[in-house]
Order: C-alpha cells, then sequence, then structure tokens
C-alpha cells in the first residue's frame, strides 16, 4: 500500500534524472529550481554526482576553455529572456555539450508556441536542440533538451511546497475587474467564481497547466488514480485543469493506488494566515529572521556564535549562512518535525533537549538547568562545540536549528507578535459587540507615526511592542477578512457606507503618514510601493499605494460568498464563552471525517466528467453514491496560495482525532509567514506571473 513517504521521497527521484547528466559539468540553475533542490540535498548531491560546479543562472556567467559541458536547469518555458540568457553564456563560453532541463512539460511548451492539436515527439524541444548547437558553433556538438518536473521541495513529512509557484494566488475583486475590462459589456463575469480557464490571461492560463501538469507526474510515477475536489474558484480552475490533463485520463485507467485530493483556496481564509494566534515556533522564526538570499521559504541563520570571530560590520560576509533545510542528518530532520507541528512551548523544549543530548554524547561540560527555556541557555549549551570541530561538523544540522530559535527568542521584533495577538482577540470581541466601521475605528489611534525629530533619534517608536507600519496592514487585511461577521448598524445601509468611506479616508491618510516617516523600507513596504529607500518614497507614492491597497481590501469579506455552509470562520460570544476565530480547514476537515459521510456542497467533485454529470441527473429521482474526500486511504490537502506551520499542527491534530489510520499530505505553494499574504494580495503582478513568456 501507498504512503505518504512515497510522495516526500518523487522530488528526490527527479533530481537523480539531472544528477545523471551532471557528471564533469557546470551546472547553470534559476533561484525556484535552487530552491527545490536546498530541500532535496542542495549543491552537495550535485558535487558528489560529479558536476565541477554550480552557478547562478545569468548572462553574467560564464565557463573557461577547460570546462566543455554545461547543465542548465529552469523553471520556465524555453522562449523569450530565459533562450537569451541561455545564449549568452554558451556564446561566452566554448561548450561541446549542453543539457537543458526545464520544469515545464512539452504540451504547455506547444501551447506557447500556438500549437492546439497534440504532436508526436517533442518537436519544441528537438527545435532548441539545434539552436543549441548552432551557438556553440559545431552542429556535430551534443545537445539535450528535456522536462523534468523538479517542482517539490519535501520541506516535512507531511509537507510538499512547490517553490516555482510561490506567486500563484486565488483570484481576487481587482482581478474581475482587470478581466472583465478586456471583455466586451455582454461578456463580463459577475463575480470572480464565474471566472473560467480560458478567460484567464495566457501566462497565468500557462502557469496553472505546468502546476497540472507536475501533479500529474507525481501521481503518474506512484500509480495513483485521484479523485478531485475543490473548495473556492481558483481551486475549482486547477482541479478542472488537472482532470482534463490528456495523460491522466490514461492514467486514472490503469493506476492501482487510490487518493483523494482536496484543493483549498487561501482567500476562503485569510484570517488565518495573518494572525498571530497560531502558537508555533517555525511561524516565528520565519517571521523575525531575514529570508535566505533567493529563496520564499527559508531562513538566514547567523553562526558567528560557533565560531571565534569578532562581529564587525564585514563579519556576515566572512561566514556561510545557516538555514532550516537539514536534510542530511537524521537528528535534526527529527528536531524540525517537532518545531513545526508542535506548539511554540513545546518546540523550544525539544531544541533544548535536544542541544543537551548532543552535548551529552559528545562528552562536553554541560551544565543542567531546568524551568524556563532562554535563548542565553540556549546559546550557553551551542558555545560549548565552538572548540570541539569534529563535534561542530557532526551535529552542525541541530546547532542551526538552535541558532534559529535563539536568534527568534531574542529578536527585538518578536514582542510584537504578542501585541498584535492581543489586540486580534480585543478585535474579536468588538465584532460581536459593533458594528463594522465602530470596529474598524479601533485602529486610529494605533497609527502613530515614529517620533523624534533630530537625527540620532528620527524614525524610532517608543516600545519594542509598538505595532509599526507591517503590522497595521496585516490588523487591517485581519479585519476586512472578518467584516461580515461584525453587528448589523441600526442605521441605513447608506449611511453606514458614507461614515465608512469617510473612516477610510482617514485611515488612509494616516497609514500613509506613518509609512513616510519610516526610516527603513521593510521588504513588504517596498513591495507595497514600488520603492527601496524613504529617499525615492514620496507622500504621493505613498498615499496612492495605500488607497489601491483599501480597493483590495474591500473585497476580501465577499470571499465565501458563493459557499453554501461554510461560510463563516467567526464564532460570536455567548456570554459564557469569549468570541473565537474557527479555521476554515478545521471546517474542512470536520467535514472530510464525519463519521455519517455527510456530503458538503462547497466541497465541490471534479473528477467525474460525463459520468458525474450522469449521476446528477440521477440524483434528481433516485438516490446516487457520489465520491466522497474519505472514501480512499490516501488524502491530500492543497493549499492555494500558502499554509501556516499552525495549520499544519491543526491538520495533524485533526487527523490523530477523528481518523488515525489516513495518510495525509499537505502540498502548498509556500510556508506562509503572516506578511507573505499583503505582499501576494497587493502584488501588481499576480495576473501575469512570470513564467519566461
Amino acid at each position: 500500500m501507498l504512503t505518504t513517504e512515497d510522495f516526500t521521497h518523487f522530488p528526490v527521484q527527479m533530481w537523480e534524472k539531472v544528477l545523471s547528466k551532471v557528471k564533469k559539468a557546470v551546472v547553470f540553475m534559476d533561484d525556484k529550481c535552487a530552491e527545490a533542490l536546498h530541500w532535496c540535498g542542495g549543491a552537495a548531491v550535485l558535487l558528489e554526482a560529479g558536476a565541477r560546479n554550480l552557478k547562478e543562472f545569468s548572462s553574467f556567467e560564464a565557463c573557461s576553455e577547460n570546462e566543455p559541458k554545461a547543465v542548465f536547469v529552469v523553471s520556465t518555458l524555453l522562449k523569450g529572456r530565459t533562450v537569451d540568457i541561455i545564449k549568452d553564456i554558451i556564446s561566452l563560453s566554448h561548450f561541446q555539450y549542453c543539457v537543458v532541463f526545464t520544469t515545464v512539460a512539452h504540451s504547455v511548451h506547444l501551447l506557447a508556441n500556438n500549437v492546439t492539436v497534440e504532436m508526436d515527439g517533442n518537436p519544441v524541444f528537438e527545435q532548441f536542440e539545434e539552436k543549441l548547437c548552432e551557438w556553440m558553433g559545431n552542429m556535430n556538438y551534443t545537445a539535450e533538451v528535456m522536462h523534468v518536473p523538479v517542482v517539490f521541495a519535501p520541506v516535512s513529512q507531511q509537507l510538499l511546497l512547490a517553490p516555482m509557484f510561490a506567486h500563484l494566488f486565488p483570484l481576487l475583486i481587482p482581478d474581475l475587474d482587470s478581466i472583465n475590462a478586456k471583455r466586451p459589456e455582454k461578456k463580463r463575469f459577475g463575480s470572480v467564481v464565474d471566472i473560467d480557464m480560458h478567460s484567464l490571461p495566457v501566462e497565468l492560463q500557462f502557469e496553472i497547466k505546468s502546476l497540472a501538469s507536475a501533479l500529474n507526474s507525481v501521481f503518474e510515477a506512484t500509480g495513483t488514480r485521484e479523485e478531485s475536489f475543490a473548495v473556492g474558484p481558483m481551486s475549482r480552475i486547477i482541479a478542472g485543469e488537472l482532470a482534463n490533463h490528456p495523460q491522466a485520463k490514461n492514467r486514472r485507467k490503469t493506476a492501482p493506488n487510490k487518493a483523494s485530493i482536496i484543493f483549498v483556496d487561501r482567500t476562503m481564509d485569510l484570517t488565518g494566515a495573518v494572525g498571530h494566534h497560531g502558537d508555533n515556533l517555525v511561524e516565528k522564526i520565519l517571521t523575525v529572521l531575514k529570508p535566505l538570499p533567493g529563496h520564499v521559504t527559508d531562513i538566514q541563520v547567523d553562526m558567528l556564535e560557533l565560531t571565534s570571530l569578532q562581529r564587525t560590520p564585514h563579519s556576515q560576509n566572512t561566514l556561510a549562512l545557516g538555514c532550516l533545510a537539514q536534510t542530511q542528518s537524521p537528528a535534526a530532520q527529527s528536531l524540525w518535525e517537532a518545531m513545526l507541528t508542535n506548539k511554540h512551548k513545546e518546540g523550544v523544549m525539544e531544541v533544548r533537549r535536544h542541544l543537551v543530548e548532543t552535548a551529552s554524547k559528545e562528552n562536553l561540560p554541560i551544565k543542567m538547568s531546568m524551568g524556563r527555556v532562554t535563548p542565553e541557555q540556549l546559546c550557553s549549551y551551542m558555545q560549548l562545540f565552538r572548540s570541539n570541530w569534529g563535534a561542530l561538523e557532526s551535529h552542525c544540522g541541530v546547532l542551526q536549528l538552535g541558532l534559529a530559535t535563539a536568534q527568534t527568542l531574542r529578536h527585538p521584533s518578536l514582542p510584537r507578535w504578542d501585541s498584535c495577538l492581543a489586540f486580534e482577540r480585543l478585535l474579536l470581541q468588538a465584532l460581536g459587540d459593533s458594528d463594522f466601521p465602530a470596529v474598524l475605528r479601533q485602529l486610529l489611534p494605533l497609527m502613530k507615526p515614529c517620533t523624534g525629530e533630530d537625527s540620532t533619534t528620527s524614525g524610532l517608536r517608543s516600545g519594542e511592542d509598538e505595532c509599526g507600519p507591517d503590522e497595521l496592514i496585516l490588523l487591517l487585511v485581519y479585519l476586512y477578512s472578518l467584516a461580515d461577521e461584525a453587528q448589523p448598524s441600526d442605521r441605513d445601509a447608506e449611511e453606514e457606507e458614507e461614515e465608512l468611506e469617510k473612516l477610510e479616508r482617514e485611515l488612509i491618510g494616516a497609514l500613509t503618514l506613518v509609512i513616510t516617516r519610516e526610516i527603513k523600507l521593510s521588504p513588504l513596504l517596498q513591495k507595497l510601493t514600488g520603492c527601496a529607500t524613504p529617499e525615492e518614497l514620496t507622500i504621493e507614492r505613498a498615499h496612492s499605494a495605500v488607497e489601491e491597497m483599501f480597493e483590495t481590501l474591500r473585497g476580501l469579506s465577499h470571499s465565501r460568498d458563493h459557499l453554501k455552509q461554510l461560510r463563516s470562520v467567526y464564532t460570536a460570544s455567548d456570554g459564557v464563552h469569549q468570541a473565537t476565530y474557527r479555521p476554515f480547514l478545521r471546517q474542512i476537515l470536520e467535514e472530510v471525517f464525519h463519521p455519517d459521510r455527510l456530503e458538503c456542497p462547497d466541497i465541490e467533485h471534479m473528477s467525474g466528467g460525463l459520468t458525474d454529470l450522469l449521476k446528477t441527473g440521477f440524483s434528481m429521482f433516485m438516490k446516487v453514491s457520489r465520491p466522497h474526500p474519505s472514501d480512499n486511504p490516501l488524502l491530500f490537502l492543497f493549499l492555494v496560495g500558502g499554509v501556516t506551520p499552525a495549520e499544519l499542527r491543526l491538520i495533524k491534530e485533526m487527523v490523530t482525532i477523528h481518523k488515525p489510520g489516513t495518510q495525509m499530505l499537505v502540498l502548498s505553494t509556500r510556508l506562509l509567514r503572516p506578511t507573505d499574504i499583503p505582499e501576494l494580495l497587493f502584488a501588481t503582478q499576480r495576473l501575469s506571473p512570470d513564467i519566461g513568456v
């Protein structure tokens, strides 16, 4: 019988196809493929397979005369800028043998070249092989082009991420407006739910087809016949594309194993993604530590404390960065799983336990201490390894996770996490007592610009726990996603709408002032405003960005309007219990694992085709058994737009409580930190992803 381990091993199997070609080659790889490799062993596996070097996929890279073989690994179509970069690198080098791997299937390449009929062989790849020989300067040299779906990253035993699709996000109301603007008035869509695959911009169509193709590859390699279900408009489009994939139809006829896959739009529950109620160590690590350059998921760990180097402005460039992906150490992998799926306190205790056990194994003079775990205590354990290079090398994985924990616990911005959590709880209570404008008004006093007029104090906040612009934006997303839960107003709708518009103008002005008074722009503010430094940022530019942000915010509360049953993620106070947030995923899994196999109208079955349509017709006058997600021993949840570590813990708990024998695997486009959601919500290129067209 298939287990989730067969699926988490799939990415490694795909990389083996690349490794078979890298002997004596210089490998050029783009960032998205490099991130997928990072969680499958990293550069070490390439070098162990015989690669001579690994370089960035850039026009500024090349090879010397004694490096005749190149392997290119790219996550894009072999068109446009991708082709230009390959040509530039070959022109500056002396290759006699080139291999190109692309994660985009040949069928998508045909569509990108306006070929709509099925063709034998791989003509697009064959033509590109000829071009490679041309650029190498001799048609007798060797060129190979092939598709290998090195798309997924096995981040944990229960999670597969797809870094290539990290910016794929469910459709929003501004997207509906953009799509409608290019359509005749009579053919415009009434809501996001009505949008179909063919009405999407061509770049987004290619991205969805590539994702469907990658999922098909997973099921093909494991001999699996899937039943697809969808919750949300984008999920329906992706599930429909997978159901109609030409190779999938043939596979389903012969595949011996069965599985259910439920696609869920992230926009069904933004409250959980931006909230600070997760109580998870990894969520805090991802939030406060800087991302690893070129990566979406992993972060930078400062390794200086494991050395005797003095901290100077240049010491960061002296040492390689640490990270969370520890694929070579079973002990580190075990610790990572515990950190990812346990509560914060349990995760920190597990870090201490691993460090104590590791130091004891190496006979290091460790001083045991009980009670609360502090960052100073963790650092004192890790500093014991400084003088023992053998121990340092053997346990480097555990030490990196320990350092990530210590650096998070003592980070100056961590107190803001608790401040946001406290305010979110207040807002939840207020929603049950007041109308939406009254609750929203509570954010105004928080919008304080940085204090200080002179050059030494300008841009400082009076307290570490005081909300900055990033936290204010998160609170706005949190509140607008719950707007429909507020109490109805006594006033008429027009009067309430006027008050809301007036209040929003006040909030836009206040937030604009907060942003323009920052002495350093956070990554979120840089993406929101399009400015890298405060000097570039004018009041007009900031005001325009905040206005656009509010246009998106206004539509967030309507994301679940089309649902019949799972329309709310809020439970109001009953006088005894406080108002609470009720995770959407919890509600989905309660429906899936319900002992009576109740049919939930919001979990739409997508794999049936003609058979399902016939069943729908017959069901009008006789009882018909429809497929149910719990029918199969394997269950996949695909979160379109990202999953949080807290949700991974929730999923694990729900399976343990309701159906312990179920093999459950989560797939998603990214592992979310709260600030990822505003970046995705307010992205200007959401409908036009960069896939090399």
